[in-house]
């Protein structure tokens, strides 16, 4: 992803404004891969995104945990490892498009008469 390119055949199947919409962890990964070459804080990404600092912090912690990023107190950069951010970055696109597909999962609906009720 740190060339910024994607795969030819995702590029085909995108919708016309596909890539416009992005949710605040797409964001601040694509903006750390596309400035890779940079670490940075996480109120400069906030304001560069123009999002809040508390939720890019929170975001980018999840993104720590799952490898994605790395951190050196208070600096964050994308991970080096490019085949775990792809990867990553493929698995995300297959649940939303499985999400597209198919539509959201609600718990009512899967629900049986053996399946006692949660409050």
């Amino acid at each position: 992803m740190s060339s910024g390119t994607i795969d030819i055949d995702e590029f085909e199947d995108a919708d016309a404004d596909e890539f416009e919409e992005r949710n605040d962890t797409e964001r601040i990964v694509l903006f750390l891969d596309e400035h890779d070459d940079r670490a940075w804080k996480a109120a400069t990404i906030a304001e560069r995104l123009s999002l809040e600092t508390d939720a890019v912090s929170a975001i980018l912690s999840r993104l720590k945990e799952r490898g994605l990023v790395r951190h050196k107190r208070p600096y964050w950069a994308i991970t080096d490892d490019e085949e775990r951010l792809q990867s990553a970055y493929r698995l995300h696109r297959h649940h939303e498009a499985a999400a597209d597909q198919y539509g959201e999962e609600r718990l009512e609906e899967l629900q049986t008469e053996e399946m006692e009720d949660v409050q």
